[in-house]
């Protein structure tokens, strides 16, 4: 599942509720950023490295047998495309999720981030000439399939949306969608990878070295 959204629509708060329904691994390269360098410099260098480290360990998780939401906003149309092959050679679905939200409103979330919650924390600063700069640079999806939810409205909203797509496309039944919680055998975003339809527990944990 991959996100797009002005920074401040909500992305990682969305992704971090939506992971918790699902079963989903939530991969944060904010969080993997920060827990990597101790000042990040959010350069060309360490966009790349993060950008790969993203990519391994989705294909990781893919062929470990999880569904996987990818929490970094696809800005730009090749990196969307890139995502859907990692997924594809994977035999994954992928879900485009796009948070909508005004960029004033955005903006003045960013002013108001909290660096001492989770989803802050290892977040970019952006002032308003960085902000405009980021946002102009974005490419908006267009022949794509997307699913189009509103970042003002509340998580379970927002989940209900997507468990709603979800279903629509054939990848949950009725039962799960009725559930508070999508049991994660039944989100079949990728194939069963064991004969008896487990995940593989072994895999779950990855070590980057």
């Amino acid at each position: 599942m991959l996100l797009y959204g002005y920074p401040g629509a909500g992305k990682s708060y969305f992704a971090r509720q939506l992971s918790k329904t699902l079963g989903a691994a939530h991969l944060q390269a904010d969080k993997l950023r920060g827990e990597l360098f101790e000042k990040p410099q959010y350069d060309k260098q360490e966009d790349e490295l993060i950008d790969h480290l993203m990519i391994y360990m989705a294909e990781e998780f893919l062929n470990a047998g999880m569904s996987v939401i990818y929490d970094t906003n696809a800005a730009r149309l090749a990196q969307r495309r890139e995502l859907r092959n990692v997924a594809s050679s994977a035999k994954a679905e992928s879900i485009l999720v796009w948070l909508q939200i005004d960029s004033a409103s955005a903006q003045a979330r960013l002013n108001r981030r909290d660096k001492r919650k989770s989803d802050d924390k290892y977040a970019k600063d952006y002032s308003e000439k960085s902000f405009k700069e980021y946002i102009h640079k974005m490419q908006n999806p267009k022949d794509e399939d997307y699913i189009v939810i509103s970042g003002k409205h509340t998580s379970k909203m927002q989940t209900n949306a997507v468990i709603k797509k979800l279903l629509d496309l054939g990848i949950i039944n009725r039962l799960s969608a009725a559930s508070s919680v999508v049991k994660p055998g039944l989100v079949n975003l990728i194939p069963n990878q064991l004969k008896n339809g487990r995940v593989d527990e072994s895999r779950r944990d990855i070590y980057i070295r």
